[in-house]
């Protein structure tokens, strides 16, 4: 028996001895896993942290009670009074319109018509420096072209032996033997068929003869003229049965 109570002896004391060469020996990875254990027990046997108490809303203030009104009086109806009438206005008339007194004249005041056979002479005002210079040049052009043409040409007066101006012919001589004209009979003035076109102008050596109608519907009549001295021409004009001594002469 006592070898039994050393034996066990023995070995509690080989158990204790094993027991304590293992505490020796650190584990560290045992040591971080006992840490976690212990950070993890001590979180989830810690009182919770107490949250703050969220802020209460203020009371809304109550409703203001008012009494209801009473009704209103009924107030008659006053018509309101018509504005008085206004008079209107007099009108009073624009001064009448006066108008500016006309500038003086600057046309000469002519004491007799100007017509178109008085080349000379103008109703205008007197010309200047300008206008005379084209004035000579038209001139000129004219007298050039006047050069160009046969002596026939121009405006003549047709008179009987006594004096009397019987027609006016203006004639158109373009130096090639042609003659044109127009006539016009001065005794019938203001007629439309007191003036009109040469029928016919001839011209035969030295004698001219024109005929032409002096009335419409009536008779022809003819002029024969012969070259006198001075420029003049003389002859007879058929009218019909009628035989007239006439001279023509530039007007």
């Amino acid at each position: 028996m006592n070898y039994l109570l050393r034996s066990s002896i023995g070995l509690l004391a080989l158990a204790a001895a094993s027991v304590a060469q293992a505490q020796d020996v650190v584990d560290p990875i045992g040591s971080i896993l006992d840490q976690v254990d212990e950070d993890t027990a001590e979180t989830l046997g810690a009182p919770p942290v107490p949250q703050p108490a969220p802020p209460q809303p203020a009371p809304a203030p109550a409703p203001a009670t008012y009494p209801a009104p009473a009704p209103a009086a009924a107030v008659p109806y006053t018509p309101v009074p018509a504005p008085p009438a206004e008079r209107p206005a007099v009108y009073q008339l624009p001064p009448a319109y006066t108008p500016p007194p006309p500038p003086p004249p600057r046309r000469p005041l002519l004491s007799a018509p100007v017509t178109v056979d008085e080349y000379d002479k103008t109703p205008e005002a007197p010309l200047n420096a300008v206008e005379l210079g084209y004035e000579s040049r038209l001139r000129s052009s004219f007298a050039s072209a006047q050069g160009m043409q046969g002596p026939m040409d121009g405006a003549w007066m047709l008179r009987s032996r006594s004096g009397e101006t019987l027609y006016s012919f203006m004639l158109v001589d373009k130096g090639g033997g042609t003659l044109e004209g127009a006539w016009r009979d001065p005794r019938r003035r203001g007629s439309p068929d007191a003036s009109g076109f040469m029928v016919d102008i001839q011209r035969v050596g030295s004698q001219v003869s024109a005929s032409f109608y002096p009335r419409a519907g009536g008779g022809v009549a003819t002029v024969m003229l012969t070259p006198g001295g001075g420029g003049e021409w003389s002859g007879d004009l058929l009218e019909g049965r009628d035989r007239t001594a006439v001279t023509l002469r530039r007007n």
